[in-house]
């Protein structure tokens, strides 16, 4: 899960800094996965070495509201609806973080890779 600190101007022009939280499951990325024809790396291969930057941004897009949602105090729920998911997509905070990945190869880079869920620990024999 990544927690990211945004900062931006609301729209009644009071700057703001506010943590939002990204997420995808192991369920999230099989589904994916198996709805993505080819699959999501060969996706990402062919996006790369056609540098379709409509496609770029359609996926980076479907990533962040995929990913979003708010954990619950308990840490048990990490709440996903559309709502949730809307209301986030209607702030400035949401502009500010699709404008800087798009323009920072390295920076939506890191933001995938925190939002992977982390791949299980092997056990030793």
């Amino acid at each position: 899960m990544l927690k990211r600190k945004i900062k931006y101007i609301d729209y009644n022009g009071v700057e703001r800094e506010e943590d939002f939280y990204f997420n995808l499951t192991k369920a999230d990325v099989a589904e994916m996965e198996l709805t993505t024809v080819g699959g999501l790396e060969a996706m990402f291969d062919k996006i790369s070495q056609t540098q379709d930057i409509p496609a770029v941004a359609k996926v980076l897009k479907g990533l962040i509201y995929k990913a979003y949602g708010e954990k619950s105090p308990d840490g048990k729920h990490f709440v996903r609806t559309p709502e949730v998911k809307e209301a986030f997509f209607d702030t400035e905070a949401y502009s500010e973080l699709f404008t800087e990945l798009v323009t920072d190869p390295v920076a939506l880079n890191d933001f995938v890779r925190a939002i992977l869920p982390k791949a299980p620990v092997a056990a030793e024999a």
